[in-house]
């Protein structure tokens, strides 16, 4: 039986498809300039622009926008326009003032560092990302160096490109490390194991926390060697042991005889085969009270939409520019993943900047 429905209900119901297909098609445009948009944005966060206008809740007019900025009235008025549509700005007869976004735009620490990793390090490569995706290989990596994957690189990277990569990748693992601390010494550690160590920091917070703690760092040449310098300007060189090894090549082994095995935002540099095969490679290593540990954010198990789409958006650098293989994963595709190695997953906590941290140990010992 179908319902009656009165004229008025049909007319809203079809005012409001065409309402809905406004919406989308604006929001298709802001898509196809959005290269333009964000380098707009950019323009105005190097040249004060964001910033002159943050300092006011009145808005500033053309002759205080050029002053502050430098720039001239025309290239003022290109970018304010833009910005009035991309919201970033909104516009009150003669006078501009900083919109929401334009707040985060300017200062937020997340959109500063993804903003810059993009400008320096996946943009130039981004044409590239249909190649890499078909050829499974990340055909946009020539864009920074002639290496077989971006970390083989990363010593050798020209600046900005460096400090942004390290900016990028420090700050979504970096700010969670004080409050793990009393997770992993909640029991004494002699030795801990950091795989994938890149420069050191949490290798720096443990001899930091605990004067008896010695750290075997496992990393490329390369980052072992910036690893090094930094532990050895703090003045823990005497407890630390590096181990250069290429993980992916099956026949290197881990070293042994460690009461914790730490892993940062390591494993999602990997492809699952090559995940299962590290996990599978380091269960030799390991005794009965070895606590093997994961850190990672995994895009499904995010409280902000924001930062799901930083993590998917990342997995394309990954794609096109890291190695053509990896991706940052989801949890139920992670999960999996580690108890097909054979570990026993003992424990894990989702904390409160997204990360997800696993305990794991050796079958026997769960």
């Amino acid at each position: 039986m179908t319902s009656y429905e009165s004229p008025q209900i049909q007319k809203a119901k079809r005012k409001s498809k065409r309402s809905s297909a406004v919406q989308a098609r604006s929001r298709a445009q802001q898509i196809a300039f959005g290269p333009i948009i964000f380098y707009a944005a950019v323009v105005m966060r190097n040249t004060g622009l964001l910033t002159a206008l943050s300092k006011t809740e009145q808005g500033l007019g053309m002759d205080e926008l050029c002053r502050r900025s430098g720039l001239s009235e025309y290239a003022v008025s290109v970018l304010m326009d833009l910005a009035v549509d991309a919201d970033i700005v909104h516009r009150e007869g003669d006078r501009w003032r900083l919109a929401d976004a334009g707040y985060f735009l300017m200062d937020d620490p997340m959109t500063q560092v993804n903003m810059d990793f993009v400008r320096d390090i996946c943009y130039r490569a981004l044409p590239f990302l249909e190649q890499s995706l078909v050829e499974g290989r990340p055909a946009g990596l020539h864009t920074l160096g002639d290496w077989p994957n971006v970390y083989e690189g990363l010593s050798k990277l020209e600046e900005p490109a460096r400090s942004s990569w390290f900016r990028f990748d420090h700050y979504y693992s970096d700010t969670v490390f004080d409050s793990l601390l009393p997770v992993i010494f909640d029991r004494p550690v002699s030795r801990l194991m950091d795989i994938g160590a890149n420069t050191g920091k949490w290798a720096l917070k443990c001899l930091c926390h605990d004067e008896h703690v010695e750290m075997t760092l496992v990393d490329l040449p390369g980052q072992l060697q910036i690893a090094e310098s930094n532990i050895a300007a703090a003045g823990f060189r005497d407890r630390v042991s590096l181990h250069p090894m290429d993980v992916l090549v099956e026949s290197n082994q881990f070293p042994g005889d460690c009461d914790v095995i730490w892993m940062s935002q390591f494993l999602d540099c990997f492809g699952p085969e090559q995940i299962k095969s590290i996990l599978a490679r380091l269960l030799p290593r390991m005794n009965k009270n070895t606590r093997l540990v994961i850190l990672e954010p995994f895009s499904d198990r995010q409280q902000f939409s924001a930062a799901s789409l930083s993590l998917n958006a990342t997995s394309l650098y990954f794609t096109c520019v890291a190695n053509g293989t990896s991706r940052m994963y989801r949890y139920d595709e992670f999960r999996p993943l580690v108890e097909q190695s054979g570990l026993h997953i003992e424990s894990e906590q989702h904390l409160s900047f997204g990360h997800t941290l696993m305990i794991c140990r050796l079958p026997s010992a769960g």
